[in-house]
């Protein structure tokens, strides 16, 4: 009888032992795809802000070069009026091809967001949004923040930019308001609409498998789970809120292999 006993014992261990190993297992496979889901955002935004400067240092001074030329064509030809009219509206069909490539260059990647950082990006993006979009959006931005991590702040960037955008094409709202608060420990981003809100079946299937709403949710709740944040979503008859919570000041998920190596090292 000990020695059944003992054999029992034994089995018990051997399959609590592989029960903790595949744990082990199913952990460092989910760290290993967050890892490579915040590689991929990342290079994401590397080709937006190398898409960005191609388009303003390249296409950008080609169109300026040829307005001047427009410009000086028009001087000479003065005495037609007719063609007069054709070149000034060309002139100004030129300057609004240079204005559509600035924008596009600085929603790709604002250059305030790098030299100003967030709120600066923020203001910037919103008061645009507001003309294109006629919606009116309150922005309250916590003046104490100061400058975050810039990495950070790109993913707070992206996670407003998203959220406005599914604003506009799904929620049929036309007030929005977007808050930046921090304390000691945390920094929150919520961005709040008065629509018709997520459909409920949606909504639970994104929180339960990640599925269901499209890319736009999914990259937002990657960006900030990357930095030990939450991204957390209430919706309703009433409109939806999405608040992203990002800790201060503590590395992003992607950098702990590297750190641990390193560490293992020494």
């Amino acid at each position: 009888m000990p020695v059944k006993h003992g054999a029992g014992h034994m089995q018990q261990v051997d399959r609590k032992h592989t029960h903790n190993e595949l744990e082990c297992l199913i952990e460092q496979r989910t760290n290993a795809l967050r890892s490579l889901s915040a590689r991929l955002l990342r290079v994401q935004d590397e080709e937006r802000r190398r898409l960005a400067r191609d388009l303003h240092d390249s296409t950008g001074q080609t169109l300026t070069a040829l307005k001047l030329q427009i410009a000086s064509l028009e001087e000479r030809l003065k005495s037609g009026q007719s063609i007069s009219e054709v070149f000034a509206q060309t002139n100004a069909l030129a300057d609004q091809a240079l204005q559509d490539i600035r924008t596009t260059s600085y929603l790709l990647y604002p250059p305030l967001l790098h030299e100003s950082g967030f709120s600066s990006a923020a203001r910037w993006y919103v008061e645009g949004f507001a003309k294109r979009s006629n919606i009116e959006v309150r922005l309250h931005l916590d003046s104490q923040i100061g400058r975050l991590r810039r990495s950070i702040e790109a993913a707070l960037f992206r996670v407003l930019q998203e959220s406005l955008t599914n604003m506009y094409r799904h929620s049929d709202s036309r007030l929005a308001d977007v808050r930046l608060q921090s304390d000691q420990r945390m920094v929150m981003l919520e961005v709040e609409d008065y629509g018709k809100g997520i459909p409920a079946r949606l909504l639970n299937q994104f929180k339960q498998t990640g599925t269901g709403t499209g890319v736009g949710l999914c990259g937002m709740r990657e960006r900030i789970e990357d930095f030990h944040g939450r991204l957390e979503i209430t919706s309703g008859s009433n409109g939806t809120k999405i608040r992203a919570s990002v800790p201060r000041g503590i590395p992003n998920r992607s950098t702990e292999p590297a750190k641990s190596a390193r560490a293992a090292v020494a």
